[in-house]
């Protein structure tokens, strides 16, 4: 599994654990952030073959019922698979983002904080820092932005940090320090993509929380005039005046 998350439900931004979607899929497939990941091809570190494609085969089925947004089943299976098998990166992984769908912040971060460790990669730096969010860890959203920025992965990905840490500072009614972190961001293409959007959306949404409503109304009607179908950004602009 080694795809960005995306913090996708774009109608409410800058509220903690928004959590990636869920899409629809295959069995051997899960999707975030619109990416298909395949599992099929896990290797567990156990002794039996047999065993080995039990686990795999348990391992297909709880990434289906995370896409079917069966949480709980999900959990359900990959706790019995990290029972035989302990420490699989994609296992981890995937139970932190189960935990993280269920609002479960101290579980969902103790899985993604072991996946970081195991994987030594950045990948779910925005939902653990969405979880700390959530349990008001100011300084560690903090901590995990910086390590997210020094480690320069995807613009998609360090655009999903850049939402929640925004998103943090507005938590703590610091709305000046939101607005300008993501004013500041890399400036979108001609053709913005779906993370500037979401950018964008957030920066409109803090604006309106600051008081700015002129601002909030435009870039929320720019929004609707590039995608007319982006979550209730047209609705907003309407209803600001």
């Amino acid at each position: 599994m080694r795809d960005q998350v995306r913090i996708e439900r774009v109608e409410d931004e800058l509220a903690p654990a928004s959590g990636p979607p869920a899409a629809k899929g295959g069995g051997k497939k899960r999707r975030r952030g619109g990416a298909s990941v395949d599992v099929s091809d896990v290797q567990f570190k156990v002794p039996s073959p047999e065993t080995e494609r039990k686990l795999q085969r348990r391992l297909i089925e709880a990434a289906g019922a995370f896409e079917a947004e069966r949480f709980a089943d999900a959990h359900r299976l990959l706790n019995s698979i990290d029972s035989l098998a302990p420490g699989v990166a994609e296992v981890l992984e995937l139970r932190g983002l189960a935990s993280y769908r269920m609002g479960k912040w101290r579980q969902a971060e103790k899985d993604l904080e072991a996946f970081a460790e195991v994987s030594g990669t950045v990948e779910q730096h925005p939902v653990l820092a969405d979880c700390a969010r959530a349990q008001s860890h100011w300084g560690r959203v903090d901590e995990l932005w910086r390590e997210l920025g020094e480690a320069s992965p995807s613009p998609e990905l360090v655009e999903e940090g850049r939402i929640v840490m925004a998103g943090s500072l507005a938590d703590q009614r610091k709305f000046a320090d939101g607005i300008r972190l993501l004013e500041q961001a890399p400036r979108a293409p001609r053709k913005p993509k779906v993370q500037h959007l979401r950018r964008w959306y957030a920066l409109a949404d803090l604006y309106e929380r600051a008081g700015e409503i002129p601002k909030a109304r435009r870039l929320f009607a720019e929004i609707n005039t590039l995608d007319p179908t982006f979550g209730d950004a047209g609705q907003r602009a309407k209803l600001l005046r």
